[in-house]
C-alpha cells in the first residue's frame, strides 16, 4: 500500500512504554492529526517517523520503503518543530532557501524557490525583511514555507500554531488545511487540541497510553466513539451507566450494561413531568452562539447544550424533565 505504513512500532525509556505497539495505515495525500493528551505517545511517534528517535521494535515505511533506520536528513520529509526553530540572525528569504544552500543548489534556483514558496504562503516579496520583524502568524508560515522548500513526500508537524492566539490559530488552521490541499502532501501534525484536530484532518488518530484508542474521519471520532477514554476527550459528552438494560431508570433498547455517551447538544429539555427523567437546574452557562444547562439527576451532572433561540428560560434550582434519544445514545464497553 502506498503512502505511510507504521507497523508494530514501539518506544521504550527505560521500562515505560511511550509507544506501544502502533501500526497504522495513511494514504498519500492524507492530513492526520496525531492527538490526545500530555504524555500519551503522539510527539515520540512523531519524531520516530521523522527519525529523531529510533523505535525499539516495529517498522516505519513510506511507498513501500523502510526507513526505520535511515537517517531523518536521507528521508525526504519536511518537519516544522512548536518552536518554528527560525534562524533570527537571517532574512525570511535565507531561512526559506537555507535547505536548498546546505545540497548547493545554484542561487538562481533557490531565489525563485523563495519566491515561489512565499507566494504559496501568501507572503510574497518580503524575502529580504528580517525574520525578528515577523508577527507570530507570518514567522509561522515562514516555518512552513522553509519546510517544503524540498518538495517533500511527508510533512510533519508538532504542535505547530500552539503559541498562536486563539483567534490567529483559528485562521491559521484553515490556511494550513488549504495549503495541504492544494499541494496534496501527507501532512501529519500533533495536537492536544481537539477543535485543531476536528478542523483539519482527514483522519483524526486518538492516543493514550502510548497506544491508538481510535482512528477515524472526524465526525466518526465525534458520533461513535470506541470507548469512554475518546468520548470523553474528543468535544463534550455526557458519560452514563447503563446498567439492566436501563438508563437513569429508563429503557434503552438494544444494550444492557456499559456507558452511554451522549453529546450535550443532543439532550432535549422538557417541561417536567413530559419526559422519563426529571432533574433539577445547578447552571446555566449562555456562552452567545450557545447556552449550557447543567442538570443534577440521580446523583450525576448532565450538560445540555442549546441555540440560543431555543433556549428554555431556566434558573438555578427549577425542575426539568430530560429526553435521551436512543438514536444519539452510543452504547459504550463498560
Amino acid at each position: 500500500m502506498s503512502g505511510l505504513e507504521l507497523r508494530d512500532v514501539t518506544k521504550l525509556f527505560g521500562s515505560f512504554r511511550a509507544v506501544n505497539d502502533v501500526s497504522l495505515s495513511v494514504p498519500n495525500g492524507r492530513f492526520v492529526c496525531l492527538l490526545g493528551p500530555s504524555g500519551c505517545g503522539k510527539t515520540t511517534l512523531l519524531r520516530m517517523i521523522a527519525g529523531l528517535e529510533e523505535p525499539d521494535g516495529g517498522h516505519i515505511l513510506l511507498d513501500t520503503e523502510d526507513l526505520t533506520r535511515v537517517p531523518t536528513h536521507k528521508r525526504d520529509l519536511g518537519m516544522v518543530f512548536q518552536s518554528l526553530a527560525l534562524f533570527p540572525h537571517l532574512t525570511v528569504g535565507e531561512n526559506i532557501a537555507y535547505p536548498l544552500r546546505l545540497r548547493r543548489r545554484p542561487k538562481a534556483e533557490q531565489r525563485a524557490r523563495v519566491a515561489e514558496l512565499l507566494e504559496l504562503v501568501r507572503l510574497p516579496g518580503i524575502a529580504d525583511r528580517p525574520v525578528a520583524k515577523l508577527s507570530g502568524g507570518q514567522r509561522q508560515r515562514v516555518a512552513i514555507a522553509r519546510a517544503l522548500a524540498l518538495s517533500p513526500r511527508l510533512f510533519l508537524l508538532d504542535e505547530p500554531l500552539s503559541a498562536l492566539d486563539a483567534k490567529l490559530r483559528e485562521a491559521m488552521q484553515i490556511e494550513l488545511r488549504q495549503l495541504q490541499q492544494r499541494l496534496g502532501i501527507t501532512t501529519i501534525v500533533v495536537t492536544h487540541d481537539q477543535r485543531e484536530a476536528m478542523t483539519m484532518a482527514d483522519l483524526v488518530v486518538v492516543m493514550g497510553e502510548g497506544r491508538i484508542r481510535q482512528a477515524a474521519p472526524p465526525v466518526e471520532i465525534y458520533r461513535n466513539p470506541a470507548d469512554a477514554f475518546v468520548a470523553d476527550f474528543i468535544g463534550t459528552t455526557n458519560l452514563i451507566p447503563l446498567k439492566g438494560g436501563k438508563l437513569l431508570g429508563a429503557p434503552l433498547a438494544g444494550a444492557t450494561e456499559g456507558m452511554v455517551s451522549i453529546r450535550p447538544e443532543d439532550v432535549v429539555l422538557t417541561d417536567e413531568g413530559q419526559a422519563p427523567v426529571t432533574g433539577r437546574v445547578a447552571f446555566v452557562r449562555d456562552l452567545g452562539a450557545t447556552v449550557e444547562t447543567f442538570i443534577e439527576v440521580q446523583g450525576q451532572t448532565l450538560t445540555a447544550a442549546s441555540s440560543p433561540r431555543h433556549r428554555h428560560r431556566l434558573a438555578v434550582g427549577d425542575a426539568v424533565g430530560i429526553e435521551l434519544p436512543a438514536e444519539s445514545c452510543v452504547v459504550l464497553p463498560a
